[in-house]
């Protein structure tokens, strides 16, 4: 690649010098991003209500989060619903609890065949590229993206980071060759969604946390380079952390090494921004956040460090919250979530495979059906509910729920009919465990 890369250095140098600023003509204009923000998932657009009155209550508590409506266009298809929907329910809760603070609806991992949908109905748009990573690039842009990047070659001094690391020609070749596709595809998606609405009416976010192996810091400062390139003036990037993040319970692997690769994401955020002229308030985002209890003390203490902002999304677990309070109500909900889990446990093949690198269940330890049959609500509900103290609590049971929500859909106005007759005690649930479990450990501290 090198020697290849040499022989077109003459060739390619126009358009090194001549992309960049093309580029970043695009990267003054942009809605921006409130320093924290949630991303809440609400399958069936019942809870926007619930989940707002948590980011109320954390407001109370003296922090400003603002609420980020999440949903895919893979949940759409399996729910039947439209983007349409989603901002409707937010805006309803919005005029409801007379919400002065910011709020956002996010066309969450779009690309660029799916996007259009969205485009109407969303001002916040997560561009998933972790597809395009590792797809193979021409040499000549490899080359054109080092020859106008000298400053990744050689030594890196990041401040904050406590060595600084080494780097030679082929390594940065090696590291865009890698990433450079994916930044390309998200860049396509973004200017599409610009043609149609304007640079100043949607907020970026970049996805690349779906892959294998975490970005080191190294990588991470190219890919954040590359971004500048093409004009994505991203407030928010989802990097991939080492350790599991499974939907819907706590963090799988070494806390340690997460914090150091938090902090030194952060600091070359920090230097990127400077470099490159970057969003000033570019920030972190956590996907798969939700319930990674062991994780948010960690956020707590790195984010001051940096002065930094956090996007963090949490998800299916307003879904559970409505099991949870469908079972605890008893009666006809206590009887639809045993049902649903009996259909779970059946169709579980079905029902996982789209999400296999984000599950971790042990099929030992599934009840059967006809055990779940007779639970109780305490029983059902300490099964389910997120409490690792209780004796009941099954994070297996609670993982497989997490991906059934399309089973819920099949029932139609059953389950929304039973959602409103229990609007109290699941908006209860809903409110406490966003406020509780999830917003205070990360923001205030217990």
């Amino acid at each position: 690649m090198a020697k290849e890369c040499r022989k077109r250095q003459l060739r390619v140098r126009r358009v090194a010098l001549f992309m960049a600023p093309a580029a970043n003509r695009f990267m003054r204009h942009f809605k921006p991003l409130e320093k924290f923000s949630l991303g809440v998932g609400d399958r069936f657009a019942h809870q926007a209500k619930a989940q707002l009155r948590a980011c109320q209550l954390i407001a109370r508590d003296g922090v400003q989060v603002v609420p980020v409506w999440n949903k895919s266009n893979r949940e759409h298809s399996f729910i039947g619903s439209e983007p349409s929907d989603v901002r409707a329910a937010a805006q309803a809760a919005v005029q409801a609890l007379n919400w002065q603070g910011g709020w956002h609806v996010d066309a969450d991992h779009i690309r660029l065949e799916t996007v259009d949908r969205f485009i109407p109905h969303s001002d916040f748009f997560t561009l998933d590229a972790a597809d395009f990573i590792g797809q193979p690039v021409s040499p000549e842009i490899v080359c054109a993206f080092v020859d106008r990047h000298p400053e990744l070659v050689g030594k890196i001094t990041i401040p904050q980071i406590v060595a600084s690391f080494q780097t030679d020609r082929a390594e940065i070749e090696r590291i865009a060759g890698k990433f450079l596709l994916a930044v390309q595809e998200a860049g396509k998606t973004y200017r599409h969604i610009a043609s149609k609405k304007g640079n100043e009416t949607f907020i970026a976010e970049l996805s690349l946390d779906e892959t294998d192996a975490p970005q080191t810091p190294p990588e991470l400062l190219v890919i954040l380079a590359a971004i500048a390139d093409e004009g994505i003036p991203a407030q928010t990037i989802a990097p991939k952390f080492t350790g599991r993040f499974n939907k819907g319970v706590d963090y799988v692997g070494d806390l340690a090494q997460f914090e150091r690769e938090f902090h030194d994401d952060l600091a070359v955020i920090a230097f990127a921004v400077e470099r490159y002229d970057l969003p000033a308030k570019l920030k972190l985002s956590v996907h798969s956040g939700s319930d990674k209890f062991s994780l948010y003390p960690i956020i707590r203490r790195t984010l001051p460090k940096f002065d930094a902002g956090l996007h963090i999304k949490t998800a299916g677990t307003t879904w559970l919250e409505e099991l949870i309070g469908l079972a605890e109500a008893g009666g006809e909900g206590l009887v639809l979530a045993k049902e649903i889990y009996g259909s779970a446990i059946e169709h579980a093949d079905e029902l996982t495979a789209p999400y296999a690198s984000v599950i971790d269940i042990d099929r030992t330890k599934l009840p059967s059906a006809s055990e779940v049959a007779c639970w109780s609500s305490e029983q059902f509900t300490g099964a389910l509910r997120h409490d690792r103290q209780h004796p009941l609590f099954n994070s297996s049971f609670r993982q497989l729920l997490h991906v059934s929500f399309k089973l819920a859909a099949k029932r139609g106005t059953q389950y929304l009919d039973l959602l409103e007759a229990n609007a109290e005690i699941v908006g209860r649930n809903v409110t406490e465990n966003l406020h509780v479990r999830h917003l205070r450990p990360q923001f205030i501290g217990d």
